[in-house]
């Protein structure tokens, strides 16, 4: 696998591929990674001829009080990583090169509405951050598809509206959470936890399979929350949100919703954790 940190050698591979009538798919990653970001990549070997990954700890996206200095940085086990799974060329920018006038000057992609609630509410500035760096970086790779974890499920929303609404030629793929045997999401902020805590983290997961199970057999929404913020108070979380939205667009569930999803954010400590259900009733 090359790495590299030259936007011209991204572009000048991926140039020569795609004149041999070769796909190209793209994992954008900010490095740590765990078996949901390989799990990405080993998709993307299946669904394209070449895979390109890149490893960006975006400053955009993250608030003043964020884990920006303290996120992982483990290049040298990403890279072997990435290798085994089957990615081809890496890309490993530092924040001059993808905001060379700073970021107070640089351009920015804002996704409208879907941008400003739930996680947008809570850290007010991060989509933007997400859709600039994520448009950026299908501007300098050009692929054909690139793949993102459901688990970020605003996340994913937010790209595919930014992509559709820009008409942007690449197809979304979402992939599927991975998870622990304990049920809880795998996460790069997973690691900040103890163990005690990662067992009680676990708690998040059953949490939402009781509120889909309750509002299938009937169980209003607003009730089906109550008990599962209190499930989660008792559990040791702090909840910052825990919503029932639905899927399509993350709209206030009706009752005319069939296809629903339960979004939550909650801190562990002082770890925030994010999961997410999607169900029908």
């Amino acid at each position: 696998m090359i790495t590299t940190q030259e936007i011209s050698q991204i572009r000048q591979q991926v140039r020569a591929w795609h004149a041999k009538g070769e796909t190209v798919a793209f994992v954008p990653t900010m490095g740590n990674l765990h078996l949901g970001h390989i799990t990405l990549v080993k998709e993307a070997v299946k669904r394209a001829d070449h895979v390109v990954a890149s490893i960006f700890v975006n400053p955009m996206q993250f608030g003043q009080n964020e884990d920006l200095d303290a996120y992982p940085r483990t290049l040298a086990a990403d890279q072997q990583a990435l290798t085994d799974a089957g990615a081809e060329l890496l890309f490993t920018p530092t924040p001059e090169i993808i905001y060379p006038k700073g970021m107070e000057q640089q351009s920015f992609v804002e996704v409208p509405k879907i941008s400003e609630e739930l996680c947008g509410a809570s850290r007010p500035g991060h989509f933007r951050g997400v859709a600039t760096v994520v448009c950026k970086l299908f501007n300098i790779v050009q692929p054909d598809i690139a793949l993102f974890g459901r688990k970020d499920f605003q996340q994913l929303l937010v790209i595919e509206t930014m992509v559709a609404d820009l008409s942007m030629p690449i197809e979304i793929v979402g992939v599927d959470t991975i998870r622990e045997a304990s049920g809880l999401a795998m996460s790069s902020r997973n690691g900040y936890l103890s163990e005690a805590q990662k067992d009680k983290a676990a708690t998040l997961k059953r949490t939402m399979d009781a509120m889909s199970d309750a509002i299938q057999q009937g169980e209003s929404i607003a009730d089906a929350i109550k008990a599962g913020t209190h499930q989660l108070s008792e559990a040791g979380f702090r909840p910052d949100y825990l919503e029932v939205r639905s899927a399509s667009d993350l709209s206030l569930a009706s009752d005319e919703d069939a296809s629903l999803v339960i979004l939550a954010a909650a801190y562990m400590g002082d770890t925030r954790l994010i999961d997410n259900l999607c169900f029908t009733r």
